[in-house]
């Protein structure tokens, strides 16, 4: 599993003016991480604005972003949703060439109990030859996975093989890192705390930031890697700022405006979501130039 070892990417979907798919930039930006160090990409994730996409638009990613890193790093597949059968169905449905995994959030809204989550991520796991990735978020889902729901899953499932963890609940982290399998991956899912919960021993992150500071974000987690916490520090907090404005008008929006500034891709986000404010749009330019 060292290939998910690092920084991976959930990256944006960029988007024209229009608002249809920007696959033009969504080569320049998958060019761009890959070549700011970062191992791993993953495909429409929530950061990707996946909701907001057609099921043929989904697919047509996917197929692009395969074909445009060609085996370069590994590939995620961001896969979720509330309706536990059409995730399945979708997922039976999948062509995973040239992808390694597949990563998906607890279900949102519904609010099920820990045993319907484990019933919901039981049916992935079985419906797909790949690697699983939990992805727990309570802020954005509504529920939380917790922390004995995750052990269950990581001992039942073989191919369950680590959490994106989001949750910022620190005692929770604590107990899944005691508790889970060995070899089971701990991934920072929260940019402003890779730094700690690395030092608690997760492998890495799956990162908003990264998409604008590939570079930065990578060494910071190298170094965590490392074990030279002390030197991570000045990065760490070299992006405190920055990472602060990416979701102060909520995301992915913050982090679009700097790969607009940075001529990756635009800054168009699809309803409901919409652009930041100006007044803030040229803080992030500012950190942009601080820190690019």
């Amino acid at each position: 599993m060292n290939k998910f070892y690092g920084t991976g990417i959930a990256m944006v979907t960029p988007f024209q003016a229009d608002g249809k798919i920007d696959y033009e930039g969504l080569e320049k930006l998958i060019n761009h991480l890959i070549a700011g160090g970062v191992e791993y990409l993953v495909s429409l994730g929530t950061t990707g604005e996946s909701a907001t996409l057609s099921s043929e638009e989904r697919k047509q990613v996917f197929a692009f972003t395969s074909k445009i890193v060609k085996g370069r790093v590994a590939l995620i597949a961001g896969i979720g949703g509330n309706n536990t059968a059409e995730v399945v169905e979708t997922i039976k449905q999948f062509d995973i060439t040239g992808y390694d995994a597949i990563l998906s959030a607890s279900p949102n809204y519904t609010k099920p109990t820990q045993e319907g989550i484990y019933q919901h991520y039981k049916a992935i796991a079985e419906a797909t030859p790949l690697p699983v990735i939990l992805y727990n978020v309570p802020s954005r889902t509504g529920s939380n996975v917790n922390a004995d729901t995750v052990t269950r899953l990581a001992n039942d499932f073989k191919n369950i093989i680590g959490i994106k963890e989001a949750s910022g609940n620190f005692d929770q982290i604590n107990q899944i890192m005691r508790d889970k399998p060995e070899g089971f991956l701990m991934i920072s899912g929260d940019d402003p705390v890779t730094l700690p919960m690395m030092a608690l021993g997760a492998v890495g992150v799956i990162s908003v930031v990264g998409n604008a500071l590939p570079r930065q974000t990578s060494d910071l987690v190298r170094l965590c890697l490392a074990g030279d916490f002390k030197a991570a520090q000045k990065p760490h907090s070299a992006l405190i700022d920055f990472t602060r404005l990416m979701f102060v008008e909520g995301s992915p929006a913050g982090v679009k405006t700097a790969l607009k500034h940075l001529n990756i891709c635009g800054d168009t986000v699809r309803l409901a979501l919409v652009q930041v404010s100006s007044g803030i749009a040229q803080r992030i330019i500012q950190e942009t130039d601080k820190l690019s």
